[in-house]
């Protein structure tokens, strides 16, 4: 492959062809179904469905079939399948059209995270802002670039004379509801898959822009939602408070059941795992390369962290199980807030996971720690609870560790690194169950200061520039070395 026309061919088309894409996509609300559940009423994850698959099918690569799959009820799925391409390569197609030979699984998703307060003058969640190398808005770097990239990746191997063997493309459509729908999805698709030797997937993030960095572990998560009810009614807080119960009182009670409140410690048994020794040396390595964790995190005042030491904070937001309250009802808002004792208290939870913990068997101990002997005998629910594991990476084989350190130093200048995020992405632990021998790329664009599901979320242009470019260099690679 000639590797300067294929970085040609991908800048090409992130100046003329991507930028003006995700401009009109960050202009679309399309919120995950887990933040508008009348999402298909609404058409937003449609209209954004409708404009990357029309860009898609526009594309002049050999071989490309773009379909939408859709499912009663669920979300759809875009589904783009790309021939064996290169000097003697072809399609061969098994029984029921089912192709044989390797598959390069691509995947990202396009739905996204609600809108967040707290945007900059000028910026807003579906306002694209072009600034230098950052395009501001909702979604353009979690994770509405990921389709475009994959397949420019894709034509700029074939542009280039490379080699790739068959890929099958997914962009789903569900990711930020913790993929409730792609299970199915991936039943649907069935035999279409085929042997899944390697995913690709660009929906995690790097420590910096100055190199490739690939993500080794992603943690699990349960969310659930505890509702603690005293009265059928708001009282006068005068009147009833000190006789009633708060509902609060008797969350914060239940929490402390789940997290120690002195240190953020979790309880539960499912959630302690042992990190392996190579994992901890990943993360040392990491703190001695960014002289820190790799964020500031825009701490208030003299906030105190929760782990000083920079390799400690590394696994303790990869590899350490952690507790949220990202919602709340029952509670008015401060300024309309009277003296009421409240009739009920509901907390969203959203407990994150060690890679390796069993999402199933915490969520149940989540559930039941909540449930039992209920103090003052109040009335408690737990609602909602969805689990999600977490996925530790295999080795990277020697053939794949060697085309990434080679497209990284050829395109940044400097090698390969290895760390672990903090986020969940279901679809590699399903996909790692599925096949067991895939090797797999998980990267992604979302750096310091990008902001995913926060205020102010940027794409940095050229590091997913020159990151389309090692994905090109790795299909090559790939496709090399399977003949």
């Amino acid at each position: 492959m000639d590797r300067q026309a294929a970085g040609a061919v991908v800048s090409r088309l992130w100046r003329d062809e991507i930028l003006p894409q995700l401009q009109r996509y960050i202009a679309i609300p399309a919120l995950s179904p887990a933040f508008d559940s009348a999402w298909e009423q609404h058409g937003h994850i449609e209209s954004a469905v409708a404009q990357v698959a029309g860009w898609l099918r526009s594309r002049p690569v050999a071989g490309m079939s773009v379909d939408v799959q859709r499912l009663p009820g669920r979300t759809p799925l875009i589904v783009v399948e790309v021939a064996p391409s290169g000097p003697s390569r072809r399609a061969d197609l098994g029984a029921g059209g089912v192709a044989e030979g390797s598959t390069v699984v691509l995947y990202g998703h396009l739905d996204k995270q609600p809108e967040m307060t707290g945007w900059r003058e000028g910026l807003g969640p579906w306002t694209p802002v072009l600034d230098g190398h950052r395009l501001y808005g909702r979604g353009g770097a979690d994770d509405g670039y990921a389709a475009f990239a994959a397949l420019a990746a894709i034509e700029a191997v074939q542009a280039a004379g490379g080699r790739h063997s068959r890929c099958m493309l997914l962009i789903e459509a569900s990711e930020e509801s913790g993929s409730p729908d792609l299970a199915a999805h991936l039943g649907a698709l069935g035999e279409r898959l085929g042997d899944v030797s390697l995913l690709i997937c660009l929906d995690s993030g790097c420590a910096d822009y100055d190199t490739l960095w690939l993500t080794t572990s992603l943690r699990g998560l349960v969310e659930a939602t505890l509702r603690v009810d005293v009265i059928n009614e708001g009282w006068h807080s005068g009147m009833a408070g000190g006789l009633v119960p708060s509902s609060f009182r008797l969350a914060r009670i239940l929490l402390e059941r789940i997290e120690e409140a002195d240190t953020g410690g979790i309880r539960l048994e499912a959630a302690q795992v042992e990190v392996p020794p190579h994992r901890r040396a990943e993360a040392a390595a990491m703190a001695e390369l960014l002289g820190g964790t790799g964020e500031d995190f825009g701490l208030v005042g003299d906030l105190q962290l929760m782990e000083t030491h920079p390799a400690a904070g590394l696994l303790a937001r990869t590899w350490g199980a952690a507790l949220a309250v990202t919602g709340a009802d029952g509670l008015p808002a401060t300024a309309s807030a009277g003296n009421v004792l409240r009739p009920y208290t509901a907390l969203k939870l959203s407990l994150r996971l060690p890679p390796t913990a069993d999402a199933a068997a915490a969520a149940a101990e989540l559930r039941d720690t909540l449930l039992a002997d209920p103090p003052l005998q109040a009335s408690v629910t737990v609602a909602g609870v969805d689990a999600a594991d977490g996925w530790d990476a295999p080795d990277l084989a020697p053939w794949l560790a060697e085309a990434l350190q080679h497209a990284t130093r050829a395109r940044f200048g400097r090698p390969l690194q290895l760390y672990g995020e903090g986020g969940s992405i279901p679809f590699l632990a399903a996909l790692a169950e599925m096949f067991p021998q895939a090797q797999f790329v998980v990267t992604g664009v979302l750096g310091p200061e990008s902001n995913a599901h926060g205020p102010n979320e940027f794409l940095h242009l050229s590091y997913a520039e020159k990151l389309t470019c090692c994905m090109a260099e790795v299909l090559h690679a790939e496709a090399v070395r399977t003949g």
